[in-house]
């Protein structure tokens, strides 16, 4: 540095009030504060730390708290070994004696409707033919043909009656055996005493018809009553042959 600089410095320490150790540097005594700046904006919220590891439980509280609600039930268990049989009980005292059977209605209802159905199927059986079931009937036929009087003894002899349709379904079950075998059968109904009016074998009056059209016509002639193939009536001699079937 030339003299004429370090003059220079040394006269601005000197006016400065800076003590000098006869070098460049200087150290100053401080000056005074300043005024104080405003405060600047808030800052934003910092982001959540990490979640801290739960502490250890506390003690337990005192008994005498209320309980709380049962758990939900569990899955149920295998089961388990059968236990061993344990011994026989006492007999109990004997009851009040029963109704006698022929007391009991229920019973003998259910003993009539056995009784029907097992004379049903040995009539069946000793005819040894086809047979059909409708309602509470059932009509069976050998195949053989026979007079009115032979095929009436037939079908007693057999637990029944010559075959009697009172209903169109029954009319249509006989008339379809009579059309299997297609031969014409007697009905279980002759002419009464007035001519062209016809009962039943027990003499009761008929109560259904399906008569051909324009019979009958036999005018006391013709005392039996045939079926023809399509199911329609007509009243015939009982000497002619005709398909047995019987109804039980």
């Amino acid at each position: 540095m030339s003299l004429c600089s370090l003059a220079f410095v040394l006269f601005l320490a000197a006016v400065a009030g800076i003590k000098c150790n006869g070098t460049e540097v200087c150290a100053g005594s401080p000056g005074i504060p300043g005024t104080p700046g405003n405060h600047g904006m808030p800052g934003r919220d910092g982001r959540d730390g990490i979640k801290g590891d739960p502490g250890l439980p506390g003690p337990m509280g005192p008994p005498g708290g209320m309980p709380g609600l049962p758990g939900r039930d569990g899955m149920p268990g295998a089961p388990g070994a059968p236990g061993e049989r344990g011994d026989k009980g006492e007999p109990g005292e004997r009851g009040l004696p029963g109704f006698p059977a022929y007391q009991d209605e229920e019973l003998q209802t259910d003993l009539l409707e056995i009784r029907h159905k097992m004379h049903q199927m040995m009539g069946v059986l000793s005819l040894q033919g086809s047979m059909l079931s409708v309602g509470e009937k059932v009509f069976s036929t050998n195949g053989q043909s026979a007079n009115f009087d032979t095929i009436r003894e037939t079908c007693t002899r057999a637990g029944g009656s010559i075959a009697t349709p009172r209903s169109p379904e029954e009319n249509e079950a006989i008339s379809s055996i009579v059309t299997k075998y297609n031969i014409y059968a007697y009905l279980g109904m002759v002419e009464d005493k007035i001519p062209g009016e016809f009962q039943y074998l027990d003499g009761t009056s008929v109560n259904y018809t399906n008569w051909y059209p324009g019979e009958p016509r036999g005018t006391g002639k013709e005392k039996c009553v045939e079926m023809y193939t399509d199911g329609k009536w007509n009243d015939k001699g009982c000497l002619q042959y005709r398909l047995a079937i019987c109804e039980f």
